[in-house]
């Protein structure tokens, strides 16, 4: 599988001093989704080696539907390069905005925490191959300036 959603309620639980979705609380759910696309491709543990290019679009707002969209973008010999978006909004009025979105690198694991290659991913359409070649620039773009995913 190369994508997955979940989609929940946001509950009072995650509220901060705003009335608001902790900012935290929205990366949790991106990295929980991006580890269930990366492991079901892997199939096999993954951790979280990168997360980077974080956006927050808008809020969200206690009580809106939450929809985490994880995809899978580019694959490396060993890592998977998932893209995240965040959307909710108000299910009365059933339109759903951007809120959040970030690329995560995962890289799968053996017992002992050490990296196992992964299935290439080969992009079939327009927007996977849109989707990989932003994900390779991001990362060509990250290494040139000495932060390596």
């Amino acid at each position: 599988m190369s994508s997955i959603t979940l989609r929940f309620l946001a509950e009072p639980s995650t509220v901060n001093f705003g009335g608001k979705v902790h900012g935290g609380t929205v990366m949790k759910w991106i990295d929980e989704a991006g580890y269930a696309c990366a492991t079901s491709w892997a199939k096999r543990y993954c951790v979280t080696a990168f997360i980077g290019s974080i956006r927050f679009h808008r809020p969200i707002m206690i009580g809106d539907l939450v929809e985490v969209e994880a995809r899978l973008a580019y694959t490396g010999t060993t890592s998977m390069n998932i893209s995240v978006e965040v959307r909710s909004g108000d299910m009365k009025g059933g339109t759903m905005e951007k809120t959040t979105e970030c690329l995560i690198v995962f890289v799968s694991v053996d017992s002992h925490g050490r990296p196992l290659p992964v299935q290439p991913f080969v992009p079939g359409t327009p927007g996977e191959m849109a989707l990989a070649e932003r994900a390779k620039n991001h990362l060509d773009t990250s290494r040139a300036a000495g932060a390596t995913p």
